[in-house]
């Protein structure tokens, strides 16, 4: 996929050409937050904000370039829940997402590959990752 240059000043919304409109009647945290997080500019998105899109399958053409970038700086950047919660999302992406975008799976093999021990000790699932690209 090839990317403008001013790709992280723009919101998924503006990206993928949906808006999804404003859910501000639903109960659900998570809905509402989903929803406003596709109106802001990428480069605002914190560890926790990637996170969130990326476990629920949102911007992941996007998203995962981001994530690879916060993980070159630290494989276990942590979002609201624990050190390496990021990557665990990363890892537990659909196995079709990998499929269609090996140069992303080589960047994020590239990170782990020499430090398995250091996830298996946080129980971070690589078995599964491994699984659908190799």
């Amino acid at each position: 996929m090839k990317l403008e240059n001013n790709w992280l000043q723009k919101s998924l919304q503006s990206l993928e050409k949906k808006d999804w409109g404003t859910p501000e009647d639903s109960d659900s945290y998570l809905v509402r937050t989903v929803s406003s997080l596709r109106k802001v500019p990428l480069q605002q998105y914190s560890v926790e904000d990637v996170r969130i899109m990326i476990g629920q399958n949102e911007g992941l053409d996007y998203l995962v370039r981001v994530a690879v970038e916060i993980l070159r700086n630290d494989l276990f950047a942590e979002g609201d829940y624990y050190p390496g919660d990021l990557l665990n999302n990363v890892l537990n992406i659909k196995p079709s997402f990998w499929m269609r975008n090996q140069d992303l799976w080589r960047d994020i093999n590239e990170l782990i590959k020499n430090r398995l021990d250091e996830l298996t000790a946080h129980k971070i699932p690589i078995d599964k990752f491994y699984k659908v690209v190799t």
